[in-house]
């Protein structure tokens, strides 16, 4: 085989300047298995393409363990398309977002993608339900007490009154994950409080995109999940507006103006 001849080709190449038109990063945990499912189901296209790193974590979820991610985040991003830009990234763990704050996580992914926008999950959540005008919510939670409290104080800090907030109690985002589509759907009706404007039910982790559209039938209210908001922000800093209910009614609204402006 080494006599085979290798010819080369003169075939003049035309090039385009990407591969995909959008490039959006994905920053996830080492345990997570939902978030890429979740982001192939509905952001990646033959026009968004979506890239993932994951960064080291270890269970069980508490406050400290999801602050020791924060030193990691910076070269979780850099290892996604090196020296490339992206058009969005996104961190993808809304309990650790709460606990490191929203600017801490964006300064750290800026110094590896300088001038990209950074999306956490309890971001794009206030800002979905701002686009419903939601101010008295109802929160669903998978986490322990100790973990949810930070996520209670956060939406009050910005302006968010909570009618009722619900965990599970759950410790590890593995478990999270393996909870039913359909146990979630019965546990949102369940916590729904009547006079809440919209449900929040937290965590990258659960399953609860799948069926946001579902529990939005059932308790007649606007349903926002954490990969759900992240996705629809996503979509629309690439510039796809198009509505697709089926994955709940925040899918169909644009993304309010002041979002990641």
């Amino acid at each position: 085989m080494s006599s085979l001849p290798i010819l080369r080709s003169d075939t003049m190449l035309a090039f385009d300047d990407r591969p995909v038109e959008k490039r959006v990063g994905l920053v996830v945990l080492a345990t997570d298995h939902t978030t890429e499912p979740d982001f192939r189901r509905m952001v990646a296209s033959d026009r968004i393409g979506v890239y993932t790193a994951r960064i080291a974590y270890a269970n069980p979820t508490t406050p400290d363990n999801l602050r020791r991610m924060q030193p990691r985040l910076a070269e979780g991003a850099a290892l996604i398309l090196p020296d490339e830009p992206l058009d969005a990234i996104c961190y993808s763990c809304t309990s650790a977002s709460v606990v490191m704050g929203d600017d801490a996580i964006e300064q750290a992914i800026a110094s590896a993608k300088p001038g990209v926008p950074v999306i956490t999950p309890p971001a794009a959540a206030r800002h979905g339900l701002h686009a419903f005008g939601a101010r008295r919510i109802a929160v669903l939670t998978p986490y322990t007490e100790q973990t949810s409290r930070p996520m209670a104080a956060y939406f009050a800090e910005h302006g968010f009154d909570i009618a009722r907030f619900t965990c599970f109690g759950l410790d590890d985002d593995r478990e999270m994950a393996r909870i039913a589509p359909a146990s979630l759907v019965r546990a949102a009706v369940e916590v729904m409080a009547p006079d809440a404007e919209a449900l929040f039910i937290s965590c990258t982790a659960l399953r609860s995109a799948v069926v946001a559209a579902e529990i939005e039938a059932a308790i007649g209210r606007p349903v926002v999940t954490s990969n759900q908001a992240t996705a629809w922000a996503t979509l629309r800093l690439c510039g796809d507006d198009r509505p697709r209910p089926e994955g709940g009614r925040l899918m169909t609204l644009p993304l309010p103006q002041d979002a990641w402006s």
